[in-house]
């Protein structure tokens, strides 16, 4: 008896085995559609190609922010699919700023590797905490609350940054209030800033109503 209830346990391990070298990975199928889960997975064979991003690179910061970030989200990096994580690098010309944003459900950790960045957030509470980071310094930033990046120095500033979901599509405060639809009134009433000075912006960075 007990030498059937151990082959039995053999088998049922061996199956779980399978299955999880089976289940180790779904990268992305791009053209599925997403769900609270992810993407569905693209068909097998896999190769070592799909588990690669090589466009890691240096954007274009000739724009309004001096700024230019390069996801490697589930879009982007569709291996990332289901496993809960995700990157993206941020580069800083002298002035440049990422403006106040969050991410809903996603924890940030911030890598500093060339120059300097001042970064921060606001807590929950309306505590606020912002350090100025140097090579080598790391910092994390909980998930949901407004936080901003900006150049601390006279040059190129570059961090990577990783997130705790494969997609953590950002909410820019200014495009939620000034890039969309809302009524402009309601945005002054709401912030209250000058209604003038929110139509003006609203022209600015393409907004209506």
């Amino acid at each position: 008896m007990i030498r059937h209830v151990l082959l039995f346990l053999a088998f049922l391990s061996s199956s779980t085995s399978l299955a999880n070298s089976i289940t180790d990975l779904c990268v992305a199928d791009l053209k599925g559609a997403l769900n609270p889960a992810g993407y569905p997975c693209k068909k097998p064979p896999l190769t070592v190609n799909d588990l690669v991003f090589s466009n890691f690179k240096a954007g274009n910061t000739s724009n309004i922010l001096k700024a230019s970030p390069t996801p490697a989200f589930v879009a982007q990096f569709p291996a990332v699919n289901g496993l809960g994580l995700s990157a993206a690098r941020v580069d800083l010309d002298a002035g440049g700023v990422v403006p106040m944003h969050s991410h809903p459900g996603a924890t940030e950790m911030v890598i500093m590797v060339r120059g300097r960045i001042t970064t921060g957030f606001i807590a929950a509470d309306n505590s606020v905490f912002v350090k100025t980071l140097k090579e080598g310094d790391i910092m994390v930033i909980p998930p949901g609350l407004l936080h901003f990046q900006v150049n601390a120095g006279g040059k190129k500033a570059t961090c990577f940054v990783t997130y705790s979901s494969p997609n953590p599509e950002p909410q820019i405060l200014y495009n939620a209030l000034f890039g969309s639809s809302l009524d402009s009134d309601l945005v002054a009433r709401t912030t209250f800033l000058d209604l003038a000075q929110v139509k003006k912006l609203k022209v600015k960075f393409g907004g209506s109503g």
